[in-house]
């Protein structure tokens, strides 16, 4: 038998499969895989006579990984037909393993994601070891694609359509106490032995073993599409998930199309139906930049790629965080969460317990979601000491300054808390503009300081946009990537310049949306073409949130700044429109109650009724497709002037860095990946029409103009 996956019989004619694959940390459905299985499949079935029933299980540390993506990246339009054909061989595999007409229990003892679960899917009877490294679903969707390997076919007809989805087209994953709950697994074992013990037991009482979906009689819980229950919900469904896709992501629509038109017709119809949007998917471009960006990129990011070699890894022991404020407590709580001991700081105890109460906040909810223990819960918050003492850093190996935009401020604060920490303490910042080289002229040792930008809320945003000063030495870039790492964030590393990387595209698609409206283009056209194009929230909701008066500030700050290097500040003309919000109109924001929005105490936000007479001109309707391009390309040719800069050194920390700190469009698979699956001459040729028409921002820069004389992509 081959290597890939081992047969042994026992002394009962149990047979235990074993996948293994050769050469590899995890299984996958490659090549290998798929010819192994043909030959386990075509022994079962001769020797089906002798054989009690079987037992799938796996040598390696997780149960199986899923499909390959080094192979469905590759797959295009032209290979269609014969990819079509290689999964109808692989289903038809699962399924004759399943109609063996002996007992199959699959014994999970790691996680089963995607192909995975598929797989264990296809057995009788599945038990899972109760561990926490144990996870079990089907995340397809979050690369562009949809479960291809009897996925929505089997969940279908196992929870019915309405308690299938969230699984489907949500990727929900989910532990084994949960997953016994919902009805996925049918036991939970404490170890290996007790795991294969009830799957000999489960297969010595019932040796006839079928699927519910193959027993006479058998109905899909909650009944089929025509169903009057089901039907009301599918009347309403395609609006709630275009709603959430904007329609920039096919793999939920093709989800709940696979599955709706796979629960009114047989079992095989319903694994053709699935196979061929599966084969669309994955031949699309939307499945290619998303594998590439948040399966290869991620990984390399987070494999260490843009870590300095030669510096061992660094574990913080104890962090002071100076300012309490939404950033240094939302700082603390991550770092605490990560068993980090955290002295908080601010100007008064007051204000230093009220940062701390934020974590409270946090963990009460866990608690009463039943997600954490009360004693969890106190040693938690005992990791974190509210004080208004520099004193207290002593024995702090890492000090983040998270204090208002204020140079002279961060400059006094910081100086004062790395004279109380560690002699060699690394200093940072979590500045999202000023910077890092000016701001490191505070402290004594500058080699030591190091830029770490935090997006907001720092619970729930994965981002830690890391920049390095003209004096920070490798050492401490090391240490502040481990720390980003520990905390359990994707750290992304940019070299110093204004606004780093992500600030600076973050305030050219909002700059570019104040623009629109300062000529005159609809509020309610720029808003919804920013969300079409697979943005969060639109431009105008978004500096609500920033707040204008901030916005200001900023440029203020800016301002003064480039005025010291006998350099003028480049005018915009959002400049205009922030200026008539807050001096004329006297609406600063969210905070302040209103800006470009209304925020009624009881309802939902509105568009501030009065930017249709203020802004607004009816010669001014600019095609929808300008007002989309217009806010996608002023930030990709940002990001290509970061590479030309020598700020960013990596496309993959520009695609995650887009996506991940400012929403960058994430079918698109990052800002950098936009230009190359547009193609870089069409992406210049638009972007030449959008400069004529709007302004010599949006002329490409030298960098694109070369790559694209050369044949490359990014």
């Amino acid at each position: 038998m081959t290597e890939a996956i081992r047969y042994e019989k026992d002394q009962d004619n149990i047979v235990v499969l074993t996948m293994d694959m050769p050469g590899q940390s995890a299984n996958t459905m490659n090549g290998v895989y798929r010819e192994a299985m043909a030959a386990t499949v075509a022994r079962l079935e001769a020797e089906k006579d002798s054989i009690a029933g079987v037992i799938l299980t796996s040598a390696k540390k997780t149960f199986f990984a899923g499909g390959d993506l080094n192979e469905l990246i590759k797959v295009t339009k032209a290979d269609a037909q014969a990819f079509y054909e290689g999964i109808l061989v692989l289903k038809g595999q699962l399924r004759r393993l399943e109609t063996l007409g002996k007992p199959v229990v699959a014994a999970i003892n790691g996680a089963a994601l995607g192909g995975g679960w598929e797989i264990c899917l296809a057995c009788h009877h599945r038990i899972a070891l109760n561990e926490s490294h144990v996870q079990l679903g089907l995340p397809e969707v979050t690369l562009g694609l949809l479960p291809g390997g009897g996925g929505v076919v089997r969940m279908v007809r196992l929870l019915g359509l309405e308690k299938a989805l969230p699984y489907l087209a949500e990727g929900k994953k989910v532990r084994p106490e949960q997953a016994l709950k919902a009805g996925l697994i049918h036991q939970i074992a404490s170890d290996r032995d007790d795991m294969l013990a009830k799957a000999r037991e489960w297969i010595a009482a019932n040796p006839a073993a079928k699927q519910p979906w193959d027993t006479a009689g058998y109905k899909i819980p909650g009944g089929t599409p025509s169903s009057p229950n089901v039907a009301q919900m599918l009347a309403i469904a395609p609006s709630v998930l275009r709603d959430k896709t904007k329609g920039c992501f096919p793999a939920p629509e093709k989800i709940m199309c696979a599955a709706v038109e796979g629960a009114q017709v047989d079992f095989d119809t319903a694994q053709l139906i699935e196979a061929r949007y599966f084969t669309e998917l994955t031949t699309g471009q939307v499945a290619k930049n998303m594998i590439g960006t948040f399966w290869f990129q991620l990984n390399e990011i987070n494999a260490g790629m843009s870590r300095p070699q030669g510096h061992p890894a660094y574990v913080t022991k104890k962090v002071g965080v100076l300012g309490a404020g939404m950033m240094g407590a939302g700082i603390a709580y991550v770092s605490a969460a990560a068993g980090i001991e955290v002295v908080l700081k601010d100007v008064s105890i007051e204000a230093a317990e009220n940062g701390k109460a934020y974590s409270a906040g946090l963990l009460e909810k866990k608690v009463g979601k039943g997600q954490m223990t009360a004693e969890k819960r106190d040693a938690f918050l005992a990791r974190i000491k509210p004080t208004a003492s520099d004193s207290d850093f002593e024995g702090c190996d890492l000090i983040i300054e998270a204090v208002f935009e204020d140079r002279a401020l961060k400059a006094k604060v910081t100086a004062a808390a790395e004279s109380a920490a560690l002699a060699d303490a690394v200093i940072a910042s979590n500045t999202s503009t000023l910077p890092i080289t000016g701001l490191a002229q505070a402290v004594a040792q500058p080699q030591k300081f190091i830029g770490l930008h935090f997006f907001s809320p720092v619970d729930k945003m994965p981002l830690v946009e890391i920049i390095r000063g003209e004096k920070t030495d490798d050492a401490t870039l090391a240490r502040a990537f481990d720390y980003v790492l520990q905390i359990k964030k994707t750290p992304i590393v940019v070299n110093d310049s204004r606004g780093f990387f992500t600030s600076r595209v973050f305030g050219t698609f909002t700059n570019e949306g104040l623009a629109m409206l300062g000529e005159g283009v609809p509020a309610a056209m720029i808003e919804n073409q920013a969300r079409q194009a697979g943005m969060p929230v639109g431009p105008l909701a978004i500096s609500d949130e920033v707040s204008l008066s901030l916005m200001s500030h900023i440029r203020e700050q800016t301002r003064k700044d480039l005025q010291a290097e006998g350099k003028a500040l480049p005018q915009h003309p959002a400049f205009a429109v922030v200026d008539l919000m807050l001096n004329e109109y006297k609406r600063p924001g969210k905070a302040a109650g209103g800006g470009f929005y209304d925020y009624p105490a009881n309802g939902k936000k509105h568009l501030w009724p009065e930017l249709k007479q203020r802004f607004e001109k009816a010669d001014r309707m600019i095609p929808a497709e300008d007002v989309r391009d217009r806010i996608l390309f002023v930030q990709a040719i940002e990001t290509v002037r970061c590479v030309e800069e020598g700020v960013l050194t990596s496309t993959a920390d520009a695609n995650i860095g887009s996506i991940f700190g400012i929403g960058f469009a994430a079918w698109s698979g990052g800002a950098l990946q936009y230009i190359n699956q547009y193609g870089l001459k069409d992406f210049i040729a638009r972007a030449q029409y959008l400069a004529e028409q709007y302004g010599e921002r949006f002329e490409p820069p030298a960098l694109l103009r070369e790559k694209a004389a050369r044949g490359e992509t990014f």
